[in-house]
């Protein structure tokens, strides 16, 4: 069954209460995961970056400050694995740094998350893939050596993976999405093939997992309207609810390529082919 990601990312805008509203949508539309993003601002804004200023909902502050005010810390991460356990639901963590994996460990997700933006920090994927947990590993903003590179070391490393088509634009054009590419990476590399998307409709995400996705990851939010570089992107309740739907559908509809002469079609054909007696 095709695994489908709820990525909460940064969406909460760090406020825990919006926080487990959006799990709870996300339990309550039929998600397998909720995905949030961990880093250490002081490491992961560019230095050419922390400086600049920007109009946010707590006033006009620098990049920097703006990245510490969204970021959840330790009694945050509590709540939101503890909440989870209450719902039922899974969440795992995509980190940033290495101080952030080591804090996301802590509480021991049974699965990790690569980013898009750190396949290349190689340092970083070592030490995921070390760890021999599940990982899924998002494969926008590079080239294709680069994830042959990231392959390497997880299958070198025996941690089991699944790559995750993704282009890294928000939102993203669907001219641009390639999703042939599942199926390219399916025989390149043996092994599960999901896609995490960012276009602005459900469409491109039903149509990979009846290509043959594993696992489909989408932000989800609130409200689309709401402060933040990923909200135009993301999926409201009631787009998350029909894509769920529809997706669970698939391998419903898909069957096996096995031609049925089924007996209500017989009952049907005694009435349409007048010609047999």
């Amino acid at each position: 069954m095709t695994k489908i990601i709820a990525e909460i990312g940064i969406n909460h805008n760090g406020d825990i209460e919006m926080a487990k509203k959006l799990i709870l949508m996300a339990k309550n539309c039929g998600c397998d995961y909720v995905k949030f993003q961990k880093r250490n601002p002081d490491i992961c804004v560019p230095e050419n970056q922390k400086k600049q200023m920007r109009e946010t909902p707590w006033g006009y502050i620098s990049y920097l400050e703006y990245k510490k005010k969204i970021e959840f810390e330790k009694d945050d991460y509590i709540t939101i694995d503890s909440y989870c356990k209450e719902k039922n639901i899974e969440w795992l963590a995509s980190a940033w740094d290495l101080d952030s994996l080591k804090f996301v460990e802590e509480f021991n997700p049974s699965t990790h998350k690569i980013a898009s933006a750190m396949l290349t920090n190689l340092e970083l994927v070592k030490e995921v893939s070390m760890l021999k947990k599940y990982t899924f590993i998002s494969t926008g903003m590079c080239e294709l050596k680069d994830i042959d590179k990231v392959v390497d070391i997880f299958k070198k490393a025996n941690c089991d993976f699944e790559l995750m088509h993704c282009v890294s634009t928000y939102p993203a054009d669907e001219k641009d999405l390639n999703l042939s590419l599942i199926g390219f990476y399916q025989k390149r590399y043996g092994c599960k093939v999901g896609y995490s998307g960012h276009e602005d409709s459900l469409s491109p995400s039903i149509i990979a997992s009846a290509l043959g996705a594993t696992s489909i990851e989408r932000h989800i939010t609130l409200n689309r309207s709401y402060f933040g570089t990923d909200q135009s992107a993301s999926v409201e309740e009631r787009g998350l609810r029909e894509l769920v739907s529809i997706i669970r559908k698939i391998p419903i509809v898909m069957g096996q390529p096995k031609k049925i002469f089924f007996e209500e079609e017989k009952l049907v054909a005694k009435k349409m082919k007048y010609w047999i007696k």
